[in-house]
């Protein structure tokens, strides 16, 4: 009888869905793909469904529902975090919402928040021997957690951090001060600090500091692991809808409305909180490699998704091989829940390397042209010739790439992805303005041929899952201006075996130009989730500036 287990994230935001069956990863889908809700708290319904139909299985074939969430360590808690957090469901509530959803009645189990992203970023890194750290906003009452895995066990060496000491809930209030949504916009603050200067000047309490020298007062590290936010600055402890204290509107203004400009503080203020947040992660890093004397490093959690803070982690030669979950945000924990599970079960699972997280929603070439047909919507079978797609890169068009399953995680991986080519810097403005309708600042990332990254960037390992920001090589950059930021530094992607036909593709656009780079960025606008499906993505051709859609084997030019 094969063990099929059912991974669950709910009860925050990120909801969704996973199907591991003996221990491998068969499909994981994210809810807010299928509702179209960014974030999503919704019960994870529709990606429990698809992930069954990928399986080619029934909700009885299920022999355990595995949540990330451990409701006890919560309600066990007498102090304030417990009000803060009233909303989250019980036991009680995963059994019934299981029943009424999708109809299962069988085993439950519940894991807590951070041993399911420990483990999420553990099992699939392939890493025998390695450190593991997570650090998001909170789990049950948890903020972080260090360690270690060796021969398939995870033991931990620090506990982390409670609530409210949080490096992910500050960067959340700094977006919130910036104007952007907590929780949902950190990625453009990360894109925000480059254009700053956290070694400019500010009084506080007629006193002159750095900008950095007033996140070291607000973020702080004692005894090598524990860190400790000085709550005189933040207010998320206390008011969800305020997150930064009356002390801190003092030295750095009022809080940005997301329609104003954005001044030279604002800037600051981004540059201050980055290099803090990697002066802290680096130092800790740092001592726990000293300590423990691992040579590998598994990433997980919400800041997990700086790819800034990964790339100097990189940067700095702490480790020899660093691994990032591709879903390290709360999506993630669903598939860490797959893998706690069957490691109770299979007591010798180990660590595999599995870093295809091509793993959810897909439809057939037939079902493609269906949809096409169906909507009279004039298309061209390529029969496999990806020169033709190559050959409107080549003269600047931009193309919307829809190809087979769905990536699992928030970035477009040459699945779900908008293409362009990386050059001139123009480009970046276009498709910033006219396409994905959002700030002019914030980046896109080179997806490049695997052979040819080290040659164009200063990366030394694979980085299929662009989730490690590198520089761009000093003699190259001004090359491919549209794919390299204000600071020289590009969110690599390098693109190997894992994704044939995008390889193709880049192989094409090179034969035709000599770039082994494309201009890639998920397939979205400005405030919605990836595309799903066919629908999906013919949408937002229609609604933006794209000039082609390739969807499958079919191509739409927009007349």
């Amino acid at each position: 009888m094969k063990n099929v287990i059912l991974g669950i994230n709910w009860g925050g935001h990120d909801t969704s869905a996973a199907i591991m069956i003996d221990g491998k990863l068969i499909a994981a889908c994210e809810e807010e793909r299928y509702i179209g809700e960014k974030h999503t708290r919704s019960f994870p319904t529709n990606a429990i469904k698809d992930c069954l139909k990928i399986a080619n299985l029934e909700i009885n074939d299920v022999t355990i529902a595995s949540f990330a969430y451990k409701p006890k360590l919560l309600l066990d808690h007498k102090g304030p975090i417990r009000k803060m957090r009233r909303d989250l469901p019980t036991e009680k509530n995963f059994y019934l919402k299981l029943q009424s959803e999708v109809g299962y009645s069988g085993p439950v189990e519940f894991h807590p928040h951070h041993m399911a992203h420990i483990a999420s970023a553990y099992y699939p890194s392939g890493f025998d021997k390695s450190l593991l750290m997570s650090n998001d906003g909170v789990g049950e009452r948890m903020c972080s957690m260090f360690a270690s895995g060796e021969s398939g066990n995870i033991k931990m060496l620090h506990p982390g951090n409670p609530w409210p000491n949080s490096l992910g809930l500050v960067y959340s209030s700094i977006t919130y001060f910036l104007g952007w949504k907590p929780m949902y916009d950190e990625g453009i603050v990360m894109g925000l600090a480059p254009l700053g200067n956290s070694s400019n000047i500010i009084e506080v309490d007629g006193v002159k500091k750095t900008y950095l020298g007033v996140f070291r007062d607000i973020i702080r590290v004692e005894n090598d692991f524990d860190v400790k936010i000085n709550t005189d600055w933040v207010a998320f402890h206390e008011i969800r809808s305020k997150f930064v204290s009356d002390k801190f509107v003092s030295v750095f203004g009022q809080k940005r409305e997301w329609q104003e400009r954005i001044t030279q503080n604002h800037k600051d203020v981004a540059a201050g909180l980055q290099d803090r947040l990697e002066e802290v992660v680096i130092e800790m890093l740092k001592k726990a490699r000293d300590k423990y004397g691992y040579e590998k490093l598994c990433i997980s959690g919400g800041v997990g998704l700086n790819c800034s803070l990964n790339g100097k982690i990189l940067k700095n030669k702490i480790f020899d091989e660093i691994f990032v979950q591709p879903g390290s945000g709360d999506n993630g924990l669903a598939i860490g829940a797959c893998y706690l599970s069957m490691k109770k079960i299979d007591r010798d699972l180990k660590p595999q390397k599995h870093h295809d997280f091509y793993l959810g929603h897909r439809q057939t070439d037939e079902e493609v042209e269906q949809y096409l047909t169906d909507n009279s919507i004039d298309f061209t079978k390529l029969n496999g010739d990806l020169k033709k797609v190559a050959e409107h890169l080549e003269k600047g068009k931009i193309i919307g790439w829809h190809q087979g399953p769905a990536e699992f995680g928030p970035r477009a991986l040459g699945n779900r992805s908008i293409l362009s080519r990386p050059a001139p810097a123009s480009i970046k403005d276009h498709v910033n303005a006219r396409v994905k309708f959002r700030e002019p600042f914030r980046p896109f990332a080179p997806a490049v041929l695997e052979e040819d990254a080290s040659t164009w960037f200063d990366i030394e390992q694979e980085s299929p899952h662009m989730l490690m920001a590198v520089q761009a090589a000093s003699d190259k950059a001004e090359e491919i201006a549209a794919v390299v930021h204000v600071d020289n530094s590009a969110r690599v992607q390098t693109v190997g075996a894992l994704n044939p036909k995008f390889r193709e593709l880049i192989r094409e656009f090179k034969k035709l130009t000599g770039y082994p780079i494309l201009l890639n960025t998920s397939f979205n606008v400005k405030g919605q989730p990836i595309v799903n499906d066919v629908k999906d993505s013919y949408t937002c051709f229609q609604n933006t500036n794209i000039d082609v859609l390739v969807v499958g084997d079919y191509m739409v030019v927009k007349k």
